[in-house]
């Protein structure tokens, strides 16, 4: 049978599994980094910086305002926007009130942010006052879903002539906030005009306390809330902090594509960039080119993203007219990192391209590839300080299988969600014993090494993104021309997945892709809309009459 612990005879250099982990609210690891790193620059927001200094003095004031507002302990605030330094305050002052952040994926349509208000009873939201965020924002506000919302200037966090510039030349993309009915609307800035007094709550424990409800679909694609506590998060960060051995303390430069409402840039570019005193360099939307130029300008030392990311940056036919030798460190994750990406990057950015591997109840990162030494191709690595990994059978969950053979990845450690939401029936069915069951299958090597063999459920990874096939084939039923709809996953160069649709429509009716893809529109994220249709006389069937999957793969 599968030895315990086999990673620890290879276990990589200056990291030790054994290390004492403990939690603390991260009001608390914010204030710890503020102190320590007062006048170094926290944040660069494209071209303007913020101090720790600075941010804590925002924090404060923003957590002062809410206070005001009647946010306490346990209760849900909502943050819908890109990375901007808006996002940064808004989440610690939150904490530090001892409430919680639900994060909101601005990219997503009205109807699933009306599910997850409800879910999770959200009935104040902070934003920014683009239209296509503050345009949902009004939506959400007409059907009653939301009490209060506290809209952030874009233009006032940006360098005051790049500000000008955009009101200019831009001004169309702006929301005028003052037309918002009522006093539901109120700006951000009219928030944090106070001294920045507030009353502490009372002790956060944070072991037991949620700080942030993250919405997945897990492998069910109907979303759940996971509960990550402060113990969760914090210790992620410290498990984080072990792994990367070749970085220093108040020294480097992390580099922020990836979006912060996504639990991997949660952890890896926010709470991983402020506990280590690093300059966060903020970018609210990912441009091939721009960032390209951004990284040869500003030289970041240490990059996470996802393979669609890299795989595009090694792509750029100039590649080799920009200067990535700043890199230090860069963190695959999201989806499978596929070996030639991460040969071709290292080649040109001189930097080690590690993998790791998490999902959103896990905080996310659970295993990891070394930093320095050895690497197995096709493998997510090991597991990080004080994680079991166990590889379950899946005839019989309860029992291990043997090395080399494939089962379920199972997680067990302290970065592991306390449950979700509201939903004890889903969470008791998360775990085994107290193991997390990832619904992933993989096989485990002599060296405690892990290789994801497949998903078990048919959930598309696209961009890194969770994309759910149910929800794409329930939008597409509701034409009145569908009859039958299937929806698979086909490899994409680009996003490495993508949603293809395969429909059967009705005798009589006619439609083609422009006519359903623009039906679709308001129903779908842009994420989520089939990368292609296909229409067909007939869809293949299982013996008992189910839409069958697993021919449409096959092709």
């Amino acid at each position: 049978m599968q030895p315990t612990y086999p990673w620890l005879e290879k276990y990589p250099t200056g990291v030790d599994w054994h290390m004492v982990l403990q939690g603390r609210p991260l009001g608390e690891m914010f204030d710890r980094a503020a102190a320590r790193f007062g006048q170094q620059t926290c944040i660069d927001f494209l071209g303007r910086k913020t101090s720790y200094e600075g941010i804590a003095d925002q924090v404060g004031r923003a957590a002062a305002g809410l206070q005001a507002l009647g946010i306490g302990k346990g209760d849900r605030v909502g943050l819908m926007m890109p990375n901007c330094p808006a996002f940064v305050v808004a989440y610690f002052a939150v904490l530090k009130l001892g409430g919680i952040i639900v994060n909101f994926n601005p990219l997503y349509a009205v109807e699933e942010l009306e599910y997850q208000l409800r879910d999770s009873r959200t009935d104040i939201l902070i934003t920014l006052d683009l239209k296509i965020l503050f345009e949902k924002t009004e939506l959400l506000l007409r059907h009653r879903l939301l009490e209060k919302v506290i809209v952030q200037s874009f233009t006032a966090m940006l360098p005051g002539w790049k500000g000008a510039l955009f009101r200019l030349f831009k001004g169309r993309m702006l929301a005028d906030i003052s037309r918002a009915a009522g006093g539901a609307v109120s700006s951000f800035e009219d928030l944090c005009d106070n001294d920045g007094r507030f009353q502490p709550p009372e002790a956060i424990d944070p072991i037991e306390d949620v700080a942030v409800l993250q919405y997945t679909g897990g492998t069910t694609g109907v979303p759940k809330g996971a509960m990550l506590t402060h113990a969760n998060l914090s210790i992620n960060v410290e498990q984080v902090r072990a792994w990367v051995t070749n970085l220093e303390e108040g020294s480097e430069r992390i580099m922020g594509f990836l979006p912060l409402f996504h639990v991997f840039a949660m952890t890896t570019v926010m709470n991983f960039g402020i506990a280590s005193g690093a300059e966060i360099v903020l970018v609210p939307r990912f441009d091939l080119d721009e960032s390209l130029k951004l990284i040869h300008k500003v030289k970041p030392t240490t990059m996470p993203g996802v393979p669609t990311i890299y795989n595009a940056m090694l792509h750029h036919p100039k590649i080799h007219k920009f200067d990535m030798q700043s890199l230090k460190f860069c963190i695959s994750g999201g989806a499978p990192l596929p070996a030639e990406v991460k040969r071709g990057f290292e080649a040109v950015s001189g930097c080690a391209l590690v993998e790791g591997y998490g999902l959103s109840e896990t905080s996310p990162m659970a295993t990891a590839n070394p930093v320095t030494g050895p690497v197995k191709e096709g493998s997510i690595g090991v597991p990080v300080p004080q994680t079991l990994i166990s590889i379950r059978s899946l005839e019989n969950p309860d029992t291990e299988v043997p090395l080399g053979q494939p089962g379920e990845i199972c997680i067990r450690g302290p970065q592991v969600m306390k449950g979700y939401w509201q939903d004890p029936e889903a969470s008791e069915e998360a775990f085994i014993g107290r193991f997390f069951r990832s619904g992933d299958v993989g096989t485990m090597d002599e060296d405690g090494y892990i290789f994801i063999v497949d998903r078990i459920k048919d959930l598309i990874l696209c961009s890194g993104y969770n994309v759910y096939p149910r929800r794409i084939e329930e939008a597409i039923y509701e034409h009145p021309a569908v009859e039958e709809v299937t929806v698979v996953g086909i490899p994409d160069d680009y996003r490495g997945e993508a949603p293809k649709a395969f429909i059967k429509l009705r005798d009589g009716e006619e439609l083609d892709k422009t006519g359903l893809l623009a039906f679709l529109k308001p129903k779908l994220s842009r994420i989520e809309m089939p990368e292609e249709i296909e229409f067909r006389d007939e869809l293949p069937k299982t013996m008992i009459g189910k839409l069958s999957k697993k021919e449409l793969r096959e092709e």
